[in-house]
């Protein structure tokens, strides 16, 4: 199995360049997803005033944190619920699965 092509791809944020790597094929997600950083850094920017690009950088990163954790699966059996809500789930499930077999390791 070949490996996949690594290129570099310029992108700009806030007014920054930056040459980023990632496999070949994968430059337009990567583009996007720094075209949306641009995007919330630059209101952050321009709408509180903030200085200084790290404090912007943590303000967008948790911006979109939240946003990622708020959205909500379009269908199956856990439409409905948010990302923070489905790992939630996943974790209670893995508490009644560790209880439930905690007694059988004991019979072996």
């Amino acid at each position: 199995m070949s490996e996949a092509k690594v290129i570099q791809v310029d992108v700009n944020i806030m007014g920054q360049s930056y040459k980023l790597s990632c496999k070949d094929g994968e430059d337009r997600p990567l583009r996007e997803a720094a075209a949306y950083l641009d995007g919330k850094m630059t209101a952050i920017r321009d709408a509180a005033k903030v200085k200084g690009t790290d404090r912007i950088a943590v303000m967008a990163a948790l911006s979109m944190t939240t946003e990622l954790l708020a959205t909500k699966s379009p269908e199956g059996p856990l439409s409905g619920l948010s990302l923070a809500e489905v790992k939630q789930k996943i974790q209670d499930m893995h508490g009644l699965m560790d209880e439930a077999l905690t007694p059988q390791e004991k019979l072996f």
